[in-house]
């Protein structure tokens, strides 16, 4: 059995993983450390949670010249919170390298203070594409004494449109240098960059019987009858959970979510792309040391969390592609810890359900949500353990006499003293969770009564309080199709829904011009499916579709006054979709 110490680590490193606690390096550390140590390139594949980043970091560390304050290793990772992390690991495993510098660069923080920092000396920077690029055109980071590279996370930095700038920073580093490729999938355009880029690699490829971690139970409840809030709720109350991210959609939705569980009792924050990097840093660091319990977050905002304590994470909204579900669930379960993953499906969603499962080779276990029955037992045995903790303290005397001598006054049985206060201290969170006669109201996004297709409602059959009235975050794009085309909203309404498998009562205002349109969609649509709607015609006419900023919050199915009718081409009909085509009655949808 293969330990650290056998992997010839410099002694400092060695020291510091044995202080933190490490023993017995995974399977991908096991085989990338020693070819790293040797100064080989490595073409790494390893699913999410196996422990790549020390498989790079501890012999990047070990061959280091501390002397030599320049950069000598180059990380670069898809989003700042993964910097931030890497970051952290370099610090935490040079913890007995005296004078060692790391330095995350990454956009949204001060370039005037990660200007001083180079220009003091580092040793290793870990950044994000765009920021390392930035530096290197100002020519205030310098890579002439480079040794290392590593693109961590590849498939995701392809994901998210970085390989261009990714094969643009490796062009600007010294021919002799080493390089290590790290990636999840190995993707056709990864394969291509790695035989660019890498010289006589050693390909370690660590094979997994799923693509999800075996050591995360994976569960689904088909959204229907109960809001998914009360159904969270519910799970909350009756799962023993230590840390738990819960994701959404939108940004919008991270703050109302937190809010709603705040209000409910649990300690949530949430996290979002609209949140300053420092106050997103500080809510990580609140679930790290359990300051908070609960962080709702988008995709972009949750890449990169590496928090040993989650122990769940509920998708509140069904991801769009099985890649972002294979991230999502990797936040827990990492290292080979348990963990739970809980996915809420709505009934138009069980197609993308089975596309996961294949995806994973792995079947997701439908699950019950637990009974207001078993929510009562749990409660009562929570209550019951408090007591039992408030027994334990020393000198309960005072609060005795006090009973004993109420008891007297007021000439009751002690038992009902108890149950008295017992009340009291339940008020927030009583122990029978109240009946609900009233028909719970299906979340926003939840338009059909049923999970089988013969339980949907025709189009005509549906009814306006489908919907929440909760508003959501709208972004604009731009079309380039309008009156010169014959285009109609219908026409943008439809390709817009089939193709992107968008309700309707989701795509809110939409306005007409002569050789364009503009359209309000919810906020955080995935880059795939925008790339998917600019190929997407109508009237044989492109979409190109592209973001022209944020928008009005809408409300869906939301009735909204009419303006007045313009009188530019009388005899012709309005569409009441359209703002401001000619002859069109602008009906906002915002």
């Amino acid at each position: 059995m293969t330990t650290f110490a056998d992997l010839a680590l410099s002694t400092p490193v060695l020291n510091a993983i044995t202080r933190i606690g490490y023993e017995q390096p995974s399977p991908i550390q096991a085989a990338a450390i020693p070819h790293l140590l040797e100064g080989r390139d490595i073409l790494g594949t390893a699913q999410t949670g196996t422990g790549k980043t020390a498989a790079f970091a501890l012999p990047a560390l070990s061959n280091i010249d501390l002397k030599l304050e320049a950069p000598q290793v180059l990380v670069l990772a898809p989003t700042r919170e993964l910097a931030i992390q890497v970051a952290e690991a370099f610090q935490n495993y040079a913890s007995d390298m005296r004078g060692f510098h790391v330095l995350p660069i990454y956009g949204g923080s001060s370039m005037s203070g990660q200007l001083r920092q180079l220009q003091r000396g580092v040793h290793v920077v870990v950044g994000t594409p765009g920021r390392v690029m930035d530096h290197l055109r100002r020519g205030t980071l310098k890579l002439d004494k480079l040794k290392t590279v590593v693109l961590d996370e590849a498939d995701e930095m392809l994901r998210m449109g970085f390989i261009d700038d990714v094969t643009w920073i490796l062009d600007h580093t010294p021919k002799e240098r080493q390089v290590a490729l790290f990636s999840a999938t190995m993707p056709a355009v990864i394969r291509k960059v790695a035989n660019t880029y890498l010289n006589n690699p050693e390909e370690i490829k660590i094979e997994a019987k799923t693509a999800t971690v075996d050591s995360v139970t994976q569960r689904y409840w088909k959204a229907v009858g109960t809001s998914k809030l009360d159904a969270m709720t519910r799970i909350l109350e009756a799962e023993d959970f230590d840390g738990v991210i819960v994701f959404v959609r939108t940004k919008t939705l991270t703050v109302e979510l937190a809010e709603k569980l705040e209000a409910r009792g649990h300690r949530a924050s949430p996290i979002n792309g609209d949140m300053s990097q420092q106050l997103r840093e500080r809510t990580i660091e609140h679930l790290k040391s359990s300051k908070i319990d609960i962080v709702v977050a988008t995709d972009v905002a949750a890449r990169g969390i590496d928090v040993s304590r989650v122990s769940h994470v509920i998708n509140y909204d069904i991801p769009y592609d099985t890649e972002a579900y294979v991230h999502r669930i990797g936040r827990t379960g990492r290292a080979g810890r348990a963990g739970n993953a809980i996915l809420f499906v709505a009934p138009r969603e069980r197609n993308m359900l089975r596309s996961i499962e294949k995806a994973t080779r792995q079947a997701i276990t439908p699950m019950d949500l637990p009974s207001r029955e078993q929510v009562k037992e749990r409660r009562i045995d929570q209550f019951k353990a408090s007591i039992d903790k408030a027994l334990e303290q020393p000198d309960l005397s005072i609060y005795s006499d006090l009973v004993e001598a109420f008891v007297k006054e007021r000439e009751v049985a002690p038992e009902q003293v108890a149950a008295a206060l017992a009340f009291m201290a339940q008020q927030d969170r009583p122990l029978t969770m109240p009946e609900n006669n009233k028909p719970e109201r299906r979340d926003s996004r939840d338009t059909t009564p049923g999970f089988n297709d013969e339980e949907r409602p025709r189009r005509k059959e549906r009814k306006q309080e489908e919907f929440s009235g909760e508003s959501i975050a709208m972004e604009r794009f731009r079309l380039e199709v309008g009156h010169n085309h014959q285009v109609k909203p219908g026409d943008i309404v439809g390709a817009i829904a089939n193709e992107a498998d968008l309700s309707s009562a989701y795509i809110g205002r939409i306005s007409l011009f002569d050789d364009h349109s503009t359209v309000d969609l919810p906020a955080g649509m995935p880059a795939e499916m925008l790339q998917l709607l600019k190929k997407v015609r109508v009237r044989s006419q492109p979409l190109n579709i592209q973001s022209q900023g944020a928008a009005d919050d809408f409300t869906p199915g939301a009735k909204t006054p009419r303006p007045k009718r313009s009188n530019d081409r009388p005899n012709q009909r309005r569409d009441p979709r359209s703002e401001n085509g000619p002859n069109r009655r602008p009906a906002r949808r915002s």
